[in-house]
């Protein structure tokens, strides 16, 4: 039991069932190997994430084949079976680094970011044995090169060059390159000549998913391309889905054809399969729905049920049968599983069979006990525009009226709370606290318009989207009045800092977790080609200095006055320590009930299992207390 943890001030039972809720550890990140029998994985059960193999049949324990020091982030299965390839971030820094290691865990070597400033983006392997492409920022500016990487040898040689390129697909051959260049919510996929350095963008501008495409992949033998993108269209049907694009012999993109799309979701991942068909992932509310549709006419050929609700991450066996699923819900922390694709239908269009023949694998962690947490219900509701906003409404199991209540805004801002597992939420409730975790405008999942309904000057007018949501839950018999707590991470905890500063009538108490507090800082001290990316997010570092001071709440701290919990990893160069440092001291000044929590080693994403625990120690008794 930590420190944290014994001067809280909080009953036995739910401190202990905080310590199993948030001690809880998961695996994710799967690799199938190519023959199908094993499974590389990430894995925090040592307490700190780590790259782990298994046999599927599980006959032996997972073996840990990174360095006990090493923060694994993700790894890739070369198509030889010989290597697998993984980042590392070096204590907690997003600057990553790029390993590669024998599948037996021998001739483990760094191959690329071995200078501490460069960070290194995770790629793929190419067809030629010992290959793997990635993209590489240099740290003293905002672009990023394309470079292949002999893992055997340890030579790079850069394929592309001119802009932040974050590679998606290699050709056949290496002549070929697919990559994503273009500031936030305006990115697109360019094919590359490796030979002559020529970019081409895949679709015009005006195309259909030429405003914004986040994916690219060569078909097999390279002479089209397959893309996610976000479709034309008025707001609530601009989703993102399948556009294929054909290239002609000098891979000059002709004209692309929609292949794939939904009014109702967005295309979060797809795999095109060797049988004419596609896995296509989902994102419909929050709620992944897998589908396999066919290549020829993007007819549905079969649904594919899922044991959990959301699959941040999956691998497909070589042979298209089978996936091996990264799932979460709300009970069920990230877990690994085995989903078939093929089988009978049951009629309806869902093979609700596949669901039942899923199986997890035992290398997955222990859950936590259920009758812990509580289950989620996804509510509607209206902005003062008439904007319609949803969220995840937590209520601890013994409450059944007006109850104290955290609204917990998520980050990105083009995140989406979604039902999966949060140990945050979990423990609020188990200390009697009604969570609800909203998606206001600027959130993912709603297609291209909401999710930049807040850019630029616009983010001014999306900042009533907070009392909105406060004046819902309290009208719908949800929050008491005058107990009520913010809290957020990231960009929420940003969000959090505006609450508490332009309404501080409306929370009791906030904690924020690695937030800005002033986007002209923000963008002087996070590294180069996260400040380039976030010009169309925020504004202009110089252009639009005067909007940026207005928008921070660091400007407005005096009028601030419910205790603020600020929590921050100290190693974090994605929204600098400075941001939290800055607003405790100037806080501190003002005379203001504040408190500053600094995580060692930690980076933007705290992942250390003490420091998760002692985190979630922290916020929980913060509103217990202040609420």
């Amino acid at each position: 039991m930590t420190d944290a943890l014994r001067r809280a001030g909080l009953p036995t039972g739910v401190r202990l069932a905080i310590a199993e809720i948030a001690g809880a550890s998961g695996a994710w990140c799967p690799a199938l190997a190519p023959g199908g029998d094993r499974v590389a994985f990430v894995s925090d059960r040592s307490g700190l994430p780590r790259l782990e193999v298994a046999t599927l049949d599980q006959q032996t324990p997972p073996a840990v084949l990174s360095d006990p020091g090493e923060e694994v982030v993700s790894v890739a299965w070369s198509p030889d079976g010989e290597w697998l390839a993984y980042l590392v971030s070096p204590g907690g820094s997003i600057c990553a680094q790029l390993f590669a290691v024998r599948p037996d865990g021998t001739d483990r070597h760094l191959v690329a970011g071995e200078d501490p400033r460069a960070t290194v983006f995770a790629g793929g392997w190419t067809a030629l044995p010992g290959h793997y492409v990635c993209s590489i920022a240099a740290g003293d500016g905002p672009d990023a090169d394309v470079v292949l990487v002999d893992v055997v040898s340890g030579a790079h040689r850069t394929l592309a060059s001119g802009g932040f390129l974050s590679v998606t697909s290699v050709g056949v051959g290496e002549q070929r390159v697919l990559a994503r260049r273009g500031p936030r919510g305006h990115r697109h996929i360019v094919v590359i000549d490796v030979a002559t350095g020529v970019q081409r963008r895949v679709l015009p501008l005006g195309a259909p998913g030429g405003a914004a495409s986040e994916d690219g992949h060569f078909a097999p033998g390279g002479r089209s391309v397959y893309l996610r993108a976000a479709l034309r269209g008025p707001p609530g049907s601009d989703r993102t889905g399948l556009v294929h694009v054909p290239l002609d012999d000098e891979g000059v993109p002709g004209e692309g054809r929609v292949l794939v799309a939904r009014p109702d979701a967005d295309l979060d991942a797809y795999a095109v399969r060797g049988d004419g068909t596609a896995l296509c992932v989902w994102n419909a509310d929050g709620v992944t729905e897998l589908e396999v549709r066919a290549l020829a006419d993007g007819s549905l050929v079969r649904c594919v049920a899922l044991p959990q609700p959301v699959m941040p991450g999956w691998s497909l066996a070589a042979d298209g049968s089978a996936l091996l699923a990264e799932l979460t819900g709300p009970n069920v922390p990230r877990s690994l599983w085995l989903v078939p694709l093929d089988g009978a239908d049951d009629g309806d269009g869902a093979d609700d069979a596949a669901a039942r023949r899923a199986a997890v694998l035992p290398s997955t962690p222990h859950r936590p006990d259920p009758h812990l947490l509580v289950t989620p219900v996804r509510r509607h509701y209206l902005a003062d525009d008439g904007t319609e906003l949803d969220g995840w409404l937590y209520t601890p199991r013994d409450v059944h009226g007006p109850n104290r209540t955290v609204v917990s805004f998520h980050g990105g801002p083009e995140g989406q709370e979604r039902p999966g597992y949060s140990p945050v939420a979990q423990s609020l409730v188990a200390a009697g606290i009604t969570v609800f975790t909203p998606n206001v405008r600027g959130s993912g999942g709603r297609g291209r318009a909401f999710m930049s309904a807040d850019d630029g000057p616009a983010r001014e007018a999306s900042f009533a989207d907070v009392p909105a949501t406060v004046r819902f839950l309290v009208e719908s018999d949800v929050a008491l009045p005058g107990q009520l707590g913010a809290h957020g991470w990231s960009y929420g905890g940003y969000l959090t800092l505006v609450a508490l500063t332009r309404w501080p009538e409306l929370f009791a108490a906030g904690a924020t977790l690695a937030g800005m507090s002033d986007l002209r800082t923000f963008f002087a001290g996070t590294e180069p080609w996260m400040a380039a990316a976030s010009v169309t997010e925020y504004g202009d570092p110089v252009a639009d200095r005067d909007m940026l001071a207005a928008l921070s709440p660091m400007t407005a701290l005096d009028r601030l006055r419910s205790p603020v919990l600020l929590v921050h990893g100290d190693r974090d160069t994605n929204v600098p320590v400075l941001e939290s440092v800055q607003a405790h001291q100037a806080l501190s000044a003002l005379g203001a009930p504040v408190e500053l929590l600094l995580l060692p080693g930690e980076g933007h994403t705290v992942v250390g299992r003490d420091h998760l625990l002692e985190l979630t120690e922290r916020i929980t008794e913060w509103f217990d207390r202040w609420l």
